[in-house]
């Protein structure tokens, strides 16, 4: 069997067992797809995620920027940003999140994670920007801007925020966050 092969075997088997919860399995097949094939950051993403199920975070970020010095790729930048943020470095998991969207605006943990810096920071109207540019390309996803809206509401712009909360709501009467944040407006 080739060397390829055998990644490309280990590392599905690794996201498999991964997926039905078995971190034991799922880690034994990352590392041999690693051990086959150490130019591909999958296994390392595989093991990262792994760790930080594990709570092991010092862990799973050496293996998202070996992951990430093989391919500087969203998902790992993304997970260093988390592992950043959860480990107290917010100034560092602000720059790899906002690296993430970057490559891939539609990265949804580098997106939650950068609106809650933003929030923590007191800049958010520095993650308004990532907001809209997600919606430029997946206008319908609702929890996106509901919390564009909600960043408008937190700085002083109700009726952009209004707008956009209308929007969900024609599609959604019933969105229990729209409609939170819509009788605020009213209030």
């Amino acid at each position: 069997m080739s060397s390829h092969l055998d990644y490309e075997i280990n590392k599905e088997l690794g996201e498999c067992y991964l997926f039905m919860g078995d971190l034991e399995k799922a880690e034994d097949y990352y590392r041999k797809a690693a051990a086959s094939n150490g130019v591909h950051p999958d296994p390392y993403l595989g093991l990262a995620t792994i760790a930080v199920q594990r709570g092991a975070l010092s862990d799973a970020l050496v293996l998202y920027r070996k992951a990430a010095d093989i391919e500087a790729g969203d998902k790992a930048l993304a997970g260093m940003g988390l592992v950043e943020m959860e480990q107290g470095d917010a100034e560092a998991a602000y720059g790899h999140l906002a690296a993430a969207l970057a490559l891939n605006p539609e990265n949804l943990v580098a997106m939650n994670c950068i609106v809650r810096l933003g929030y923590h920071f007191g800049r958010v109207a520095d993650v308004v920007p990532y907001l809209e540019n997600y919606l430029s390309l997946v206008p319908g996803k609702d929890t996106v801007r509901t919390t564009l809206a909600g960043c408008l509401i937190t700085l002083g712009r109700p009726e952009e925020a209004r707008a956009h909360l209308e929007q969900v709501l024609a599609g959604d009467p019933a969105n229990p966050e729209a409609r939170s944040l819509y009788e605020g407006l009213a209030a």
